[in-house]
């Protein structure tokens, strides 16, 4: 790696704040996750005792971050109930999706009335992590900078994606903004479904159902998405057969 690449990703500035607000993404249908989700919405899926949201959940706490935006649309009623008990951690808002399910991009769009912090962090319900020598989150507050941003990115080597197939999805420059993975390559970083960030990313944004590669694209174009590497552990957990697989790899740390 790059050494100024790696100075980015290695030197926080550790009194930096965190947001106060996070949208979690967990509408998805999870499709890939079934038998399992045949009868509950894949957040609730467990892992290691523990359903895939609430290993989220209690890295967001852990954070200081006391108010989450959710997205539900597959078996919604379920997932509400179980973030129901999250009251006392957490100002829990939702963001319905029952009539149409919208996507990475338009959820984010759907969910920004409710979402009042500028810049914000994004994490996907269903990827499970464990900090490195510094708290995640804490490590996108303090590599964000304003001026310079519309989307910061946690990414992770490709020999550190834990269950991960995938040929990656970005390289990485000198400062640390993302470029895509050409098509019939390989890349050396995988997006681990965490980021932070700017409510200038959504701007004139398409309507209805679309993905967040549509604004990623804009502000790598523009020069301002960025990544940060992640320094601890990451799983991809999409599949029964994952799930397994992390487990594993757990009783080893």
């Amino acid at each position: 790696m790059n050494r100024k690449v790696r100075a980015l990703a290695l030197r926080p500035e550790i009194e930096a704040a965190v947001p106060g607000t996070a949208m979690v993404m967990a509408a998805g249908l999870g499709k890939r996750m079934r038998p399992l989700t045949a009868t509950r919405p894949k957040p609730l899926v467990e892992v290691a005792g523990k359903a895939l949201i609430d290993h989220a959940l209690d890295r967001l706490r852990a954070a200081g971050i006391g108010k989450i935006v959710v997205n539900v649309h597959y078996l919604a009623d379920a997932l509400e109930a179980h973030l129901k008990a999250k009251a006392s951690d957490f100002d829990v808002r939702i963001s319905d999706e029952r009539k149409q399910l919208l996507e990475t991009g338009g959820g984010l769009i759907h969910a920004d009335r409710l979402i009042d912090a500028d810049p914000f962090l994004v994490v996907n319900s269903d990827n499970y992590w464990i900090d490195g020598p510094a708290d995640t989150l804490h490590l996108l507050a303090s590599l964000w900078r304003e001026k310079d941003m519309d989307a910061l990115l946690l990414v992770v080597p490709q020999a550190r994606a834990g269950n991960h197939r995938g040929p990656g999805d970005f390289h990485m420059k000198a400062d640390g903004r993302l470029v895509r993975r050409q098509k019939g390559k390989v890349a050396p970083f995988v997006f681990t479904g965490i980021q932070m960030v700017s409510k200038r990313l959504l701007r004139d944004a398409p309507e209805g159902p679309f993905s967040t590669n549509i604004l990623w694209d804009r502000a790598i174009a523009e020069g301002r998405c960025y990544g940060a590497v992640h320094q601890g552990l990451w799983f991809d957990v999409g599949n029964p057969a994952a799930i397994k697989a992390t487990e594993r790899a757990l009783q080893d740390v």
